[in-house]
């Protein structure tokens, strides 16, 4: 009987353990917004250093080597023609496994940076065919292998949907059919405000996730009724924010600008929560404070913070004077990639042996079968090319960019 006491008393102070973790965090646990500024629990200020994960849980075509066929399902399609659905699965999850790793983690970590944006796709939430799974997608496996990482190493997380249902977009980045149906499809939009609740329900009580970053780069200006696209994304950062609130009030929402994150005249309202930042990107131009004037305008008139997601792709004397310039007008930023083919990121690949005839197939023509038949080379060459590459962006085996990562002011 004394025994059963025991068991039952550990029983019970099991339960109650369970159910003081699954107790909501307070408001204090999280990084929250105090006007043009974002406070630390601790209650210091954060500057956003760091980097984004780009490609590893949305491929894109140029950081393989790949010009045409740019986006994730062009490429999914091409490795299925160069070496079958089979093996493009196995080497989808490889590729999952290696490409970013807790060493990657804890080599950005002694950069000096302090954030890490995840781009991820929607995809990864639901069981359509993405990067080697039809059912059981494994978003927030992935997710908690990074966001673990980063707690251990002193990192915070910005989770960033890249690719949104139905595109939001309209280009190879958000792994769309050309245009951005998600403004004008009302399934996509439901699916997109029920994917981002799932999200914020699990992640509620997660202080290492700064924000979510709602949609990347949304609108293109290349569509003719841009204006009118643009006046329907506001109504859509208000349906989806009403969803994540029924379940997470705690984390920040960050909010793009359409074309390119550049174009923030559409928002005319800011006050319909009390947790907003803003979003802008930028590649080239000069390297000065003036050249980021409108963004600093807008920070300005909303009084809420503004960071920039993107930014690089340029000379480490560019970075460097950009980043003094964003250092001077209080907007963090988180450079564009971490890792790639060769160099102008933290972390270059170099490209294995026969990597070239890979790089040749997904240029070729392949519209008709004739020409898929006619451009493949040797399948065993290429399946062997596709194995190296896996070995090739392993942490060990990258080549870390000093000078870039020194251009970027991080210590």
């Amino acid at each position: 009987m004394k025994r059963l006491i025991t068991l039952v008393a550990a029983a019970l102070c099991c339960i109650a353990c369970a159910q003081k973790q699954q107790q909501d965090l307070p408001e204090s646990a999280f990084v929250r917004v105090d006007g043009q500024y974002l406070i630390e629990p601790s209650g210091d200020t954060l500057f956003i250093k760091g980097t984004n994960l780009g490609n590893w849980l949305n491929p894109e075509g140029y950081m393989f080597g790949f010009q045409k066929t740019n986006s994730a399902g062009m490429i999914n399609q091409m490795f299925c023609e160069l070496v079958g659905p089979d093996f493009t699965a196995e080497f989808w999850k490889l590729f999952k496994d290696n490409y970013v790793t807790e060493k990657d983690i804890e080599f950005i970590a002694s950069t000096g940076a302090n954030t890490i944006r995840v781009p991820f796709h929607y995809k990864l939430f639901t069981d359509e065919d993405y990067m080697g799974l039809t059912a059981g997608q494994d978003g927030f496996k992935r997710l908690d292998d990074v966001i673990g990482w980063c707690r251990k190493h002193g990192l915070y997380v910005i989770l960033d949907m890249h690719d949104a249902p139905g595109g939001q977009t309209g280009d190879n980045i958000d792994d769309s059919y050309g245009y951005p149906w998600l403004l004008e499809s009302e399934a996509s939009q439901q699916l997109f405000c029920d994917i981002w609740k799932r999200i914020a329900e699990y992640y509620k009580n997660e202080p290492v996730v700064i924000a979510y970053d709602l949609i990347n780069e949304p609108i293109a200006p290349y569509f003719d009724n841009v204006d009118e696209l643009n006046a329907k994304l506001e109504p859509l950062h208000k349906r989806v924010i009403a969803a994540i609130r029924e379940v997470d009030p705690n984390h920040i929402i960050m909010l793009g600008a359409p074309q390119w994150n550049s174009n923030f005249e559409p928002f005319t309202d800011w006050t319909y929560d009390d947790k907003l930042m803003y979003s802008c990107h930028r590649y080239g131009g000069d390297a000065c404070v003036e050249a980021i004037g409108n963004f600093i305008a807008f920070r300005d008139k909303t009084n809420l913070p503004m960071y920039m997601g993107e930014i690089g792709h340029n000379t480490d004397e560019w970075q460097e004077a950009f980043c003094r310039a964003m250092e001077q007008s209080n907007i963090g930023y988180t450079f564009w990639p971490y890792k790639k083919i060769n160099n102008s990121c933290f972390n270059g690949i170099t490209p294995p042996e026969n990597w070239d005839k890979v790089i040749e197939f997904s240029e070729a023509p392949r519209s008709t079968y004739f020409e898929i038949r006619d451009a493949r080379p040797d399948q065993e060459m290429a399946r062997k090319a596709m194995l190296d590459f896996i070995e090739a962006c392993r942490f060990e085996n990258c080549t870390p960019q000093e000078g870039y990562i020194r251009s970027l002011r991080l210590k």
